[in-house]
């Protein structure tokens, strides 16, 4: 069995925070990108920094440059967590099937309602494009690594469990925003189905002990201190 381990390249952060009283964005939204290394695979989840920003962080973090990445997975299609992925050309790069459907459905359905001289038309067909330059991800990512679907903030939304010898770790993007929206049993208001995000929240609660969450650094779940 190869070895695994994860590092946090940079630490996201919500462009507006409820939970401190923020009604307007005060900062640029970006998530929290953790760097995966299964074997010999190098594996990149949601690069949301600038792609100089983001491969300055993971050289720094790592030692690694941008062309040693071999995956970058998103956990949503959000703009937040792919601002970096141009800094991997040689990467491939992979996010949930349910997410890249229904993402391509929405984005296909604004197209087709914007008027022919709509300036959003040029952009919706770029987004398309990219999203469909994506490949659906396996169930399993790499040796300990597998993917764990967390539907609620999108359609799609999709964490990665960690399998340590004696810990389980999940990356869970968006469906669980920061530590203190977990305590609070909270997902983000803007979320595409708010009921399902709470069920996805209860499940985080369930099977991790370290939790990754979407814009915030890595915390340890209540639960397994007996809480």
């Amino acid at each position: 069995m190869p070895q695994i381990r994860f590092d946090i390249i940079s630490i996201g952060t919500l462009s507006r925070n409820r939970l401190w009283g923020e009604t307007e964005a005060v900062r640029t939204a970006h998530a929290t990108c953790t760097l995966i290394r299964s074997g010999k695979r190098s594996i990149l989840v949601d690069p949301g920094l600038p792609g100089p920003a983001m491969a300055a962080r993971l050289y720094e973090r790592t030692g690694l440059k941008p062309e040693q990445i071999d995956t970058v997975f998103l956990t949503n299609f959000r703009p937040a967590h792919r601002a970096g992925l141009g800094a991997f050309p040689k990467a491939k790069v992979f996010i949930h099937e349910v997410e890249q459907q229904a993402t391509r459905q929405h984005l296909e359905g604004l197209f087709k309602d914007a008027p022919e001289e709509d300036i959003d038309r040029g952009y919706l067909k770029q987004e398309i494009k990219l999203l469909d330059s994506l490949t659906a991800a396996e169930d399993r990512v790499a040796e300990q690594l597998d993917l764990f679907p967390l539907p609620g903030y999108t359609p799609g939304t999709c964490g990665l469990l960690i399998k340590l010898p004696t810990t389980s770790v999940l990356v869970a993007g968006d469906a669980v925003a920061t530590q203190d929206h977990f305590l609070a049993g909270q997902v983000l208001p803007d979320s595409y189905d708010i009921a399902g995000g709470q069920d996805s929240l209860r499940e985080v609660y369930e099977i991790a002990d370290l939790i990754i969450p979407g814009h915030d650094n890595v915390f340890v779940n209540p639960r397994s201190a007996g809480v």
